[in-house]
């Protein structure tokens, strides 16, 4: 693409950037000289993101590159916030650099962690369709701990879904993709990255209201996500996924509507009583990351968490046992339900070729409309 007076901008605003980061880079940070690329393990917006080698030392990690002005644009805000983050729950920045490509294409591009695992959204794939309860605690447990970092950090993620949690060989859940990420209380670095933060891109499913309403992301967004999140890794499908072929329907029903997505009621009454509070519409009675931990769907405390007073009492059909009235199962169970999830206790698995067929479905509408959906644009 042709090098434009904006993208010069930028590289000088990299290039500036790349010295001060000179001296913290770790000994493993690849040098362009020192690395190979390999085969493509993801893709987003704006790119491709490419396992790597160090040429010298063998090491692994994955290279997320961009050639347009939009994608420098998200890999610099990203680069921005991972550089000052040190967290065992947010996917570690190793350094960045710019190559030429045989086109004479210029490319940015992020050396981030490699997570061998891959995203809970592979995991789901590769394990049945669906998580079962005991491991989607374990996991919301860290992607909590991870938000409460951040927060206590001054940052928002996001974007907040199965895709953008990566997983490590032991187990370990690790957040990633920055590039929608957003500092608060910050109006030096914000105005730096207004550019950068001034557009929200992807699937709306997993915004929360007030984002798809005002394009402002709080805190309080990442919860509902999270929310979301553990729908799709309870169902193995986006949360609204009956709107999923009707994208103005969704963004109006979420924005402006009084409902929430369809829960999951084969989860206990704890796990929705988590799920309710996460999905609070009104985001000023949204629990935080904290309360949240001390919940007994995560702590396995029986005393009820000490959220906002006002969100404890019944305001919805979410609250005061009314799960089962008002919500139907996402599918039917088979007599042989709990003998196959007696024998896979961490998953559950669809039971017949037909339901099969059709999540999978579900998740390849969901991996190509998280690519081409729409762009939600904020002030």
């Amino acid at each position: 693409m042709p090098f434009t007076f904006q993208n010069l901008r930028a590289t000088r605003k990299i290039t500036k950037k790349k010295r001060k980061m000179a001296g913290k880079c770790s000994s493993t940070c690849p040098i362009r000289t020192e690395w190979v690329k390999g085969n493509a393990v993801g893709s987003g917006s704006f790119g491709i993101v490419n396992l790597a080698m160090n040429k010298f030392t063998g090491e692994l990690f994955v290279v997320k590159s961009a050639s347009s002005e939009a994608g420098w644009e998200a890999l610099e805000n990203e680069a921005s916030i991972l550089e000052s983050l040190d967290s065992p729950y947010i996917i570690r920045f190793l350094g960045q650099d710019f190559s030429k490509e045989a086109k004479g294409e210029r490319k940015l591009n992020l050396f981030l962690e490699n997570m061998a695992g891959g995203s809970l959204s592979d995991l789901i794939d590769k394990f049945g369709g669906a998580l079962d309860e005991t491991v989607i605690r374990s996991y919301t447990k860290e992607i909590l701990h991870g938000l409460a970092y951040l927060h206590r950090c001054g940052i928002v993620h996001g974007d907040i879904k199965c895709k953008n949690v990566l997983l490590g060989s032991s187990g370990n859940i690790k957040l990633a993709d920055f590039g929608c990420a957003k500092r608060q209380n910050s109006s030096k670095h914000h105005k730096g990255l207004k550019s950068s933060v001034s557009s929200i891109s992807g699937t709306p499913l997993w915004m929360a209201p007030e984002v798809l309403r005002s394009g402002g992301l709080e805190f309080a967004s990442d919860i509902w996500s999270l929310g979301c999140t553990i729908i799709e890794m309870a169902t193995g499908r986006p949360p609204w996924g009956e709107l999923i072929s009707n994208p103005m329907a969704a963004v109006f029903k979420i924005a402006c509507s009084e409902e929430t997505p369809e829960l999951p009621t084969k989860f206990s009454s704890e796990g929705l009583d988590f799920l309710a509070k996460c999905l609070e519409r009104n985001q000023k009675m949204r629990c935080t990351c904290e309360e949240l931990l001390d919940h007994p769907f995560i702590s396995g405390n029986s005393e009820r968490c000490s959220c906002k007073q006002d969100s404890c009492s019944p305001t919805s059909v979410l609250d005061g046992g009314l799960y089962e009235e008002a919500y139907r199962s996402d599918e039917s169970v088979s007599p042989n339900k709990k003998e196959l999830q007696s024998r896979i206790p961490f998953f559950t698995r669809p039971n017949s070729g037909r339901r099969r067929m059709t999540r999978r479905q579900h998740r390849e509408i969901d991996l190509q409309s998280s690519e081409n959906w729409i762009t939600v644009r904020s002030g």
